[in-house]
């Protein structure tokens, strides 16, 4: 699981976390190259979120880290 970040003009973010962030990269890269207004992307629950790409300030793609359980140092 990977998790995506869009920050948008506003002051706010879409965090989604997605299987393959290769694949939301180059459909993100395909929309914006074909002048694309909106990019669905789906999450790991099956959820379709529509991003309005006009609005997108940058995309941070976040590198897979094993979950941590437990009080040990991170």
């Amino acid at each position: 699981m990977i998790r995506i970040r869009f920050g948008m003009t506003s002051a706010r973010e879409v965090e989604l976390e997605v299987e393959e962030s290769e694949d939301v990269a180059a459909a993100f890269d395909l929309a914006m190259a074909e002048g694309a207004k909106v990019l669905w992307v789906a999450d790991t629950r099956g959820h379709r979120h529509g991003i309005v790409l006009d609005k997108v300030a940058f995309v941070e793609v976040e590198p897979t880290r094993p979950r941590e359980v437990g009080f040990g140092p991170s």
